[in-house]
């Protein structure tokens, strides 16, 4: 056997090792989280590091109580989905709408500095989320925007943009100038070229981006918690599973299914989102 073939033979086989051990420890924490949510409390005291449900102690009873409205005796997590849906999609759109015009005026626009923008742009993230905090909770209680899921959302926005237009540039400045110069020949503006030929193109990084975005404020706990601590007709999933943690008197079991539901949308968004995530779709669009 030659050098090369050992070599193509051992990284081939300690490429599946190494897939299946990051397979290992991303899939069994959520599957043991989501076989504790399917226990009754008192089999899960009886035998705690079971990795199987037996047919007899299968139960659905933790999501219906987690799913049931609080003057139902539930935990409401309907409302705080709802809230929480209502939230990241708002921030999505808004971040999209702000980040598409900034993210192509960096990528295509030439003005003094603009190589430095996108980087000036993350040195928001050179301060931490607990000093910006105090100032932006003052700034929306004299706007009357506190306990508001609209205030909510506009902070995450501000929080998103700036990640946003960094990835979203760095897709588009691989789409050929070409295309653009076609859609000018054929008497498309600017701004028509941008909605009728980049757009459709960066349609990938579009997703990408939106997944990002709607993840960061989906799980966000710090402002959620700043903003709507007093009304909690108003919370989202993060608050609602921190109440279910500190609560003594909550079964283990319902907090699983607390945290199965927080997680379940995304991976379902991204298992939606997963053909246009990788797909190029400007492969083979520059004919020169």
């Amino acid at each position: 056997m030659s050098r090369a073939q050992f070599e193509e033979r051992f990284f081939g086989v300690l490429r599946w090792i190494v897939i299946a051990f990051l397979a290992v420890i991303t899939v069994l924490p959520f599957y043991y989280m989501l076989l504790l949510s399917l226990k009754p409390i008192d089999s899960l005291l009886l035998d705690p590091g079971s990795l199987w449900v037996s047919t007899k102690d299968f139960t659905l009873s933790t999501y219906r109580d987690v799913l049931r409205s609080t003057d139902d005796g539930g935990q409401g997590f309907l409302k705080f989905l709802l809230n929480s849906a209502l939230v990241s999609l708002g921030t999505v759109a808004l971040t999209l709408l702000a980040a598409v015009p900034g993210a192509y005026a960096i990528s295509r626009l030439k003005f003094f500095g603009h190589r430095q923008v996108s980087a000036l742009f993350l040195a928001v993230y050179l301060f931490p989320a607990t000093l910006l905090a105090v100032p932006l909770f003052v700034v929306f209680a004299k706007l009357h925007l506190s306990s508001s899921l609209v205030g909510l959302a506009i902070v995450y926005v501000a929080q998103t943009v700036p990640v946003a237009i960094y990835m979203l540039k760095n897709y588009l400045v691989t789409i050929p100038y070409s295309i653009e110069e076609a859609a000018a020949l054929d008497g498309l503006s600017r701004l028509q070229t941008l909605r009728k030929v980049i757009l459709p193109l960066a349609l990938p990084s579009l997703m990408a981006t939106g997944l990002y975005v709607f993840m960061i404020a989906w799980n966000e706990f710090l402002f959620a918690l700043l903003f709507l601590a007093a009304d909690p007709g108003k919370w989202t999933v993060p608050l609602g599973l921190a109440q279910l943690s500190n609560g003594v008197e909550v079964p283990k079991t319902v907090l699983m299914a607390g945290s199965v539901v927080l997680t379940i949308p995304v991976i379902l968004l991204f298992f939606a989102a997963e053909r246009m995530l990788t797909e190029g779709l400007t492969s083979g669009a520059d004919k020169s």
